[in-house]
C-alpha cells in the first residue's frame, strides 16, 4: 500500500550520526542509503522490526531480501525507482516484513530523496516503524464504521418502510409494500415469507422471489416443527445464526431450503394487543449471526408490520360490513316493466366503513305506470345508510298508494323530519306513464335529469326544484312543484347522483356539461351506457358514492287498453297545464289524435268545474276500453257529493256552457256518486287500432 499522504521528513542536519530523541520514543528506526555505493545502514531499531541481527547483515538492501516477500520488494523498488525519475523528495509506503518465526506483519517506511546541485539524487534519508498495531486500529474503525453504516441503512429502511405502511389500506396494500424490491431487500434478506394466523393456521401470503418457495407450507398448522409456527406459538422471535443450527433445529424444513444457500434467518411473530396474527420470515444467504441491535431493529420492523395488517384488517371487515349494509338497503333486484329498458349502477366511495346514503328505487305502479326514484341522504357513515334504506321504503309505499308525486315527496319529508335526525336528503322522484310517454318530475334539492335522444343527442330538463327532504317539512314549504316531461319512443331518461360529476375544486355545472357530452357520444343500449358511466366513475376514483338510473321508453306499449291519471290541486296554476299536457301526450300515444281538441277541451271544462265549485283537488283519469267498439273514457273526480247542474246561458255570460259543452262533443257523459264524493265521466268512440 502507498502512503498517498507522505510529507516532507523533519529531522537535523547532523542526522543519522545523531539521531532525534523522538524518533526512539515513538518506536521508530531509521535508515540511511548512500545511492553512490549501494550500502544501506540502519539504527538498532530498524534492525529489530526488520527482525535482522547486526552480525548478519552486511548493509546491502538485497540482503534484506529474505524478510521482504518477492511482490513486496518488487513494489517497493519500482515505488523509490518513480519517485526518483519524477523528481519527488518524499516517498512513503506500507509493506509487509516476514519475520523469522514465518509471520508476516505491517510496517511502514518513509524516505527523504537528496540531490546534488545537478538534481542527481545522492542519498535517501527516513524512517522505518511497526504499523501492524495501527492497521489494527485502522481495521478495526473501518469495520465499525461500516457497522454503523449498515444500521444506519438498515434502521432508513425500517424507517421507510413503516412510512409506507402506514399508507396501506388493505391487506393487499401490505402485502405490496413487503414484496417491494426496494424495501425488506435492503436489509439484506435473500427471501422473505409472511404468513397469516387464520382459525388455528399459518397461510402464507407473501414469498419471494419467485422460486424460493417450499412445497407443503402454503397453508401449516401452529404446532408444526417449523421457525415461524414456533415464533408465532411462543410469541418469542427466532433468530437461527448459521446452516448448521438451522440443519438442527428444524430438519423438516432445512432440506427444502439447501438451493438457497441460508445462512441465516430471523423469524418474527406479529403480535397485536398480545395476540398473533401472523408471522414474517427473513431469510440471508450472506451474513452469520445478529448483532443485539440488528435484533432490535428486526422487531421493531415486526411490530409496524403487525400494526399495519391489523389496521388493514380492521378496514376490510369494516368496509365489507358497510357495503353489505348498504346493498341491503338496495333493491335486490330492478323489475321487468314492459314497455322500457331499465338499467342501474352502483359505485361504493372508497371510504371504507365511510359509505353513503346514494340510493335509486324502480316502483311498478297501476296503469302501466312506473316510478323512478334516485336521492342520496347527507354524510358517509352507516347511518346516512341506514336513514336511505327507510327512505327509500317509504317512498315506495306512499307512491303505491296512489298519491301524487309532489304527495310522495313532501311525505317522505316529512318522514324524515320525524326520524329525529340531523341528516336531510336529496330526491328525484319522476313517475313515468309508459303508454303516453308522459313523465311527471318532482326535484327536492336533487341534480336535473337528462334526456337522451335516439342515435345521439342530450338535453339537460330543467325541473323546478324544492328544498331537500327534511328541510322542506322544517320550515313548513311542503308544495312540491310537478314538471311534465314528454318521453318519445327510443328516449332515455338519465337519474344520477352527484359523485357522477362533482371532482374536489371543479364546478358543478361544469361537470354536467362533461357528463352530457359523454352521454351524447355514449352508445343507446342503457346496459352499455350505464356500464361506460360507471367506468368514468371508477377511472376518476374519488370518495364519494355513484347512483345511476336509466330509463329508456321502448315501443308503444301494446296492451287492451292505455291509462293515464292525473292530479290537480287547487291554487297551483301550472297543475291544470300540466294535466292538459299529459293528456294530449296520451291521446296522441293512443292513436286518437283526430279527436284530441274535442277530448282535450271537455277534460279541461270538468277539471276546472271541480276547481271553481268545490274547492278541492280533481282527479283526472283517461283510459282505452275495448269491446264491441273502442271508446276513450274521460273520468273527473272530486270529494263533492253535489251533483252538476246543466245551466242555459245567455249570450251575455262567460259561464254556464261547461256541461253544453260535454253534451255536445261527446258521444255519452253521466255522473256516478261516490262515497267520498262522485265521478264525471264521458266517452269518445275512437277507431281501433290496425
Amino acid at each position: 500500500m502507498v502512503d498517498q499522504g507522505a510529507g516532507a521528513l523533519s529531522l537535523p542536519k547532523d542526522w543519522p550520526d545523531h539521531p532525534d530523541p523522538i524518533l526512539a520514543l515513538n518506536q521508530m528506526g531509521s535508515f540511511d542509503w548512500d545511492l553512490d555505493t549501494g550500502l544501506f545502514h540502519m539504527d538498532a531499531l530498524a534492525h529489530e522490526i526488520f527482525d535482522v541481527r547486526l552480525d548478519e547483515y552486511d548493509g546491502r538492501p538485497e540482503s534484506l531480501s529474505a524478510r521482504i516477500p518477492p511482490t513486496e520488494f518488487e513494489r517497493l523498488d519500482a515505488l523509490i525507482s518513480r519517485a526518483i525519475k519524477d523528481g519527488s523528495e518524499n516517498y512513503g509506503t506500507y509493506f509487509r516484513v516476514r519475520h523469522r518465526d514465518g509471520t508476516l506483519r505491517w510496517a511502514h517506511a518513509q524516505g527523504h530523496i537528496r540531490r546534488d546541485g545537478t538534481g542527481r539524487p545522492r542519498r535517501i534519508i527516513g524512517i522505518v516503524r511497526d504499523a501492524a498495531q495501527e492497521l489494527r486500529e485502522s481495521r478495526t474503525r473501518t469495520e465499525q464504521t461500516t457497522h454503523d453504516e449498515a444500521l444506519r441503512r438498515q434502521t432508513d429502511v425500517v424507517q421507510i418502510t413503516s412510512a409506507a405502511l402506514a399508507q396501506a389500506r388493505t391487506v393487499q396494500d401490505v402485502i405490496d409494500v413487503l414484496k417491494d424490491c426496494r424495501g425488506l431487500t435492503h436489509l439484506g434478506a435473500t427471501s422473505l415469507v409472511v404468513g397469516l394466523v387464520e382459525a388455528g393456521r399459518l397461510r402464507l401470503v407473501v414469498q419471494g422471489p419467485a422460486g424460493s418457495s417450499v412445497p407443503g407450507t402454503l397453508v401449516t398448522r401452529i404446532d408444526e416443527p417449523y421457525p415461524m409456527s414456533e415464533a408465532v406459538r411462543t410469541l418469542t422471535p427466532r433468530f437461527i445464526e448459521s446452516p448448521e443450527e438451522f440443519a438442527e433445529r428444524y430438519p423438516v424444513l432445512w432440506p427444502n431450503l439447501t438451493n438457497l444457500r441460508i445462512t441465516s434467518a430471523a423469524y418474527l411473530p406479529l403480535i397485536v394487543q398480545a395476540r398473533p396474527i401472523g408471522g414474517l420470515g427473513l431469510l440471508y444467504d450472506d451474513r452469520y449471526g445478529f448483532t443485539p441491535e440488528e435484533r432490535n431493529i428486526l422487531i421493531a420492523l415486526g411490530g409496524s408490520i403487525a400494526q399495519s395488517l391489523q389496521r388493514a384488517m380492521f378496514y376490510e371487515q369494516e368496509k365489507d360490513l358497510a357495503q353489505g349494509l348498504q346493498q341491503a338497503m338496495l333493491p335486490r333486484s330492478i323489475p321487468c316493466v314492459p314497455g322500457a329498458d331499465i338499467a342501474v349502477r352502483y359505485r361504493a366511495g372508497a371510504l371504507g366503513r365511510d359509505i353513503g346514503g346514494d340510493w335509486y328505487d324502480v316502483i311498478l305502479l297501476p296503469g302501466g305506470r312506473v316510478g323512478a326514484v334516485i336521492g342520496d341522504v347527507q354524510g358517509h357513515d352507516t347511518h346516512a345508510a341506514a336513514v336511505m334504506g327507510q327512505l327509500r321504503i317509504v317512498l315506495r309505499a306512499y307512491a303505491a298508494e296512489g298519491h301524487t308525486p309532489a304527495t310522495v315527496v313532501a311525505r317522505a319529508s316529512v318522514f324524515l323530519k320525524e326520524l329525529d335526525t340531523e341528516r336531510f336528503a336529496t330526491c328525484l322522484y319522476a313517475e313515468a306513464d309508459l303508454s303516453t310517454g308522459v313523465v311527471q318530475v318532482v326535484r327536492a334539492g336533487h341534480l336535473e335529469p337528462l334526456v337522451r335522444l335516439p342515435g345521439g343527442g342530450c338535453r339537460l330538463v330543467s325541473i323546478e326544484g324544492g328544498l331537500p327532504l327534511g328541510l322542506s317539512a322544517e320550515f313548513d314549504r311542503l308544495e312540491y312543484a310537478v314538471t311534465t316531461v314528454e318521453l318519445r319512443t327510443g328516449e332515455t331518461l338519465l337519474l344520477c347522483t352527484d359523485g357522477l360529476i362533482e371532482e374536489p375544486g371543479a364546478d358543478i355545472d361544469d361537470g354536467m356539461m362533461i357528463l352530457r357530452d359523454l352521454v351524447c357520444a355514449g352508445p343507446d343500449d342503457v346496459r352499455d351506457l350505464a356500464d361506460l358511466l360507471i367506468d368514468v366513475a371508477e377511472e376518476r376514483g374519488g370518495d364519494d358514492d355513484v347512483a345511476i338510473l336509466l330509463l329508456r321508453r321502448g315501443c308503444l306499449y301494446q296492451r287492451s287498453g292505455g291509462r293515464l291519471q292525473q292530479h290537480v290541486e287547487p291554487g297551483d296554476p301550472d297543475a291544470l297545464t300540466e294535466a292538459r299536457r299529459a293528456i294530449r301526450a296520451a291521446v296522441s300515444a293512443w292513436g286518437v289524435a283526430e279527436r284530441s281538441s274535442e277530448i282535450e277541451l271537455v277534460a279541461n271544462e270538468l277539471i276546472t268545474n271541480v276547481l271553481l265549485h268545490t274547492e278541492g283537488s280533481a282527479t283526472v283519469t283517461l283510459r282505452i276500453v275495448t269491446g264491441h267498439d273502442r271508446r276513450l273514457r274521460v273520468e273527473v273526480e272530486d270529494i263533492s257529493s253535489a251533483l252538476p247542474r246543466r245551466r242555459e246561458a245567455s249570450e251575455e255570460c262567460v259561464s254556464g256552457r261547461g256541461l253544453l259543452l260535454v253534451d255536445r262533443l261527446t258521444d255519452v257523459w253521466g255522473v256516478e256518486p261516490r262515497g267520498y264524493g262522485k265521478v264525471v265521466w264521458c266517452e269518445f268512440l275512437v277507431p281501433r287500432r290496425g
